[in-house]
């Protein structure tokens, strides 16, 4: 597989894409894009149609990127090509987390890096590393997202979130 830089304004989204895409979710690509690079090509197939990365694509326009990097897949059927834009995104909804491991990894990021980018609330963070109740991620509802005009201020590490 090559990777190459192909620019967004030839990239074509898949219009049958079922998965979405919330301005909040693509503002978080955004971010991780803006502080790690762009480290997930596009899937694109023969005619730059967008097979994967629908979510990175529109969190690179948002940062004002020209081009994104991109794998082109030209050995899927049309019928493959389908049944992979969902497996695609299904997937990797169906893994879980060894909680031991990510309440260390947590810990020993030590206020280095900006713990909004990792995609957790402000809930599952301070279970997840050992203020809290069994840990899970991704199954507190709306009420734990970062809206709230003050910064809250974890108790484990004592960083500052801010939406």
């Amino acid at each position: 597989m090559q990777i190459q830089q192909i620019p967004l304004e030839q990239l074509i989204p898949y219009v049958n894409n079922s998965r979405t895409h919330s301005d909040e979710q693509v503002a978080q690509i955004a971010a991780s894009i803006k502080e790690f690079g762009f480290n997930n090509p596009v899937l694109v197939d023969k005619d730059n149609g967008i097979i994967a990365g629908h979510g990175r694509v529109q969190a690179a326009r948002r940062l004002g990127l020209t081009e994104v990097p991109c794998v082109r897949l030209e050995h899927l059927t049309e019928t493959q090509r389908k049944a992979y834009i969902i497996a695609d995104n299904r997937l990797a909804l169906n893994a879980g987390w060894d909680n031991e491991l990510l309440r260390l990894e947590l810990n020993e990021l030590d206020g280095g890096i900006d713990l909004n980018l990792l995609g957790f609330t402000v809930p599952e963070l301070t279970i997840a590393m050992g203020f809290g109740a069994d840990f899970e991620p991704g199954t507190q509802d709306d009420q734990g997202k970062l809206d709230q005009k003050d910064p809250i201020i974890c108790p484990a590490c004592s960083h500052e979130f801010h939406k």
